[in-house]
């Protein structure tokens, strides 16, 4: 099954270690250092049919799909408050959304896919890397990070 890093609500799927490890087949391991199931990390992201047990009961995703949305600024609520307190929650990923969201609206989702690809990529080696990644596990090069990004957004 293909994976999808699209979100309804900004998010970009390919720098979550959920997927990563989806993709790289290393779920199993992933969960044991996790103390998870495995089954609930399974994921191929928000829009797929498989998701993880994190958005498995998203009232974002939940409300999108009932509101039949593909983006939550195509809703006649956007801004809605549970996206403002999802932005404002104490996860660093989730600041930015709103820019994200911005970004697909302007410029379309494709777009916004590949400079995703590229911003979640170590400018260095090329080497992806995930939302809290400080450091390429490949090259050693410094990263820039979602905690670093939140601090630039606010």
């Amino acid at each position: 099954m293909k994976f999808r890093y699209d979100t309804y609500c900004g998010l970009y799927c390919g720098a979550c270690d959920v997927i990563i490890a989806n993709e790289k087949g290393t779920v199993q391991e992933t969960a044991q250092k996790w103390n998870m199931n495995p089954e609930d990390i399974e994921c191929h992201g928000c829009k797929s049919g498989i998701t993880a047990v994190y958005c498995k009961t998203c009232e974002i995703k939940q409300c999108a799909e009932k509101n039949e949305v593909e983006f939550c600024f195509h809703c006649k609520e956007y801004p809605c408050d549970l996206l403002v307190e999802f932005k404002s929650d104490e996860y660093p990923h989730h600041s930015a959304i709103f820019k994200n969201l911005d970004a697909i609206k302007e410029e379309g989702v494709l777009e916004w896919l590949d400079e995703q690809e590229k911003r979640w990529s170590c400018p260095e080696c090329g080497t992806r890397f995930s939302w809290y990644t400080d450091v390429c596990k490949k090259c050693g090069s410094n990263l820039y990070n979602c905690k670093a990004e939140e601090k630039d957004i606010q």
